[in-house]
């Protein structure tokens, strides 16, 4: 194996340790948490198969293996930020439905007391 392989690898499996490690905490959520785990786990699957993705890029009709890492980080990232955007639409609803409970709750109270 080749120095750069051993350290892909072992900073891969580390990376690995500290997500579960997070996860375990209850620091990371298990939904957010998996987008980490498999990228983690195609770095390492990458480092101990050198020509994978050479392989997979010229089956895909790619001329370079380094523009299907660039457009496959691209399309991902694009892909978590849609996730992103609707769980803090869906969050913003909730806390504008919570926010409006709480002042009709504190608008009948203070009707009570002044009875």
């Amino acid at each position: 194996m080749v120095k750069i392989q051993i350290i892909a690898i072992s900073v891969s499996l580390l990376f690995l340790l500290y997500i579960i490690r997070l996860i375990v905490k209850g620091k990371l959520r298990e939904e957010y948490s998996i987008v980490w785990i498999v990228c983690t786990i195609l770095l390492i699957v990458f480092s101990l198969w050198r020509n994978g993705l050479e392989i997979i890029a010229n089956t895909l009709g790619v001329y370079e293996a380094p523009n299907l890492v660039f457009t496959g980080s691209i399309f991902a990232i694009l892909i978590y930020l849609l996730h992103l955007s609707i769980v803090v639409s869906k969050l913003h609803a909730q806390n504008k439905q919570l926010a409006q409970e709480i002042a009709l709750l504190k608008n009948e109270f203070g009707k009570k007391g002044n009875i």
